[in-house]
């Protein structure tokens, strides 16, 4: 492999990683925080990949479509939240699991009465449609650079709302002790909102972002959720770092797999989970 190719492919990697992090950075905070089974994550990433197909030909604009898109996965997963999963906070895991996987099929027969069972495209802006040369035969496309960038950036605004902000303390009070976080004034209620809506957000944030180079096509959702619960646990249930950290190995083994080792590239994600749960059962950083 020569250097532009190898360039290529890490740079392919890091994309499909800090993408993957969107993902699962709002899975480990639902999760971590309120201690609820997304199994339904998937669906909020296929939603935004419709909304980006359904806004930017409405808006004529990506990038309006984005905004106008966040706005509304926002405010969906408030509604989903008052509706639906602040009456199981305090439910098993089994009937949570149950819920967002009954969530899977009425988001599924929603999207297919909504929009059909066709595979649709989404243009990727004219400012955004060039390639940067790195050799005479071999490019990288600019919109690739530009969804690292912009999920670099929310990896950013998402670390500095946990750690730095009056919210953050907060939400990290109810993680550690959500009956304390409570007795202290803290309106949890209020929180589990938030973080819920933080998380479906950043899921179909990812969804439009990804709806250029991937398509927008039925059961989407599925096949992104399975790597976000990888991603996951390799990084530590609950630690935002830990996804960060996870993703990125779970995009360079991915990519890199598939060049160097395409036989066996289907099983070498969950070999690097297997490897990691028996050397740190608890993931590489515990929340």
């Amino acid at each position: 492999m020569d250097f532009p190719t190898f360039l290529i492919q890490l740079l392919n990697s890091v994309q499909y990683g800090l993408l993957l992090f969107m993902l699962a950075a709002g899975l480990t905070l639902i999760f971590g925080i309120m201690g609820v089974v997304n199994l339904a994550h998937g669906s909020f990433y296929m939603l935004g990949a419709y909304l980006a197909y359904s806004l930017s030909g409405l808006l004529g604009n990506l990038a309006l479509a984005l905004l106008a898109g966040t706005v509304l996965a926002v405010a969906f997963g408030l509604a989903l939240e008052w509706l639906l999963f602040r009456h199981f906070y305090h439910r098993s895991h089994l009937d949570q699991v149950l819920l967002t996987f009954g969530l899977i099929y009425i988001f599924e027969e929603l999207r297919s009465m909504l929009w059909g069972d066709d595979v649709h495209g989404v243009k990727v802006p004219e400012l955004l449609g060039a390639s940067l040369p790195l050799t005479e035969t071999l490019s990288y496309p600019v919109y690739r650079l530009f969804m690292s960038g912009l999920c670099l950036l929310l990896a950013l605004g998402l670390y500095l709302l946990i750690s730095r902000t009056r919210l953050g303390m907060k939400i990290r009070a109810g993680a550690f002790n959500r009956d304390m976080a409570e007795a202290l004034g803290i309106n949890i209620k209020l929180i589990h909102a938030i973080v819920f809506a933080l998380g479906v957000g950043l899921a179909a944030i990812a969804g439009m972002v990804a709806a250029p180079i991937s398509s927008v096509y039925p059961n989407m959702g599925s096949q992104v959720l399975i790597m976000c619960f990888v991603v996951v646990v390799i990084g530590g249930i609950g630690s935002v770092r830990g996804a960060l950290i996870a993703a990125l190995l779970v995009g360079l083994v991915d990519t890199f797999g598939k060049v160097l080792l395409p036989s066996l590239s289907g099983m070498l994600v969950y070999a690097l989970m297997a490897a990691v749960l028996l050397w740190k059962p608890e993931g590489l950083f515990k929340q």
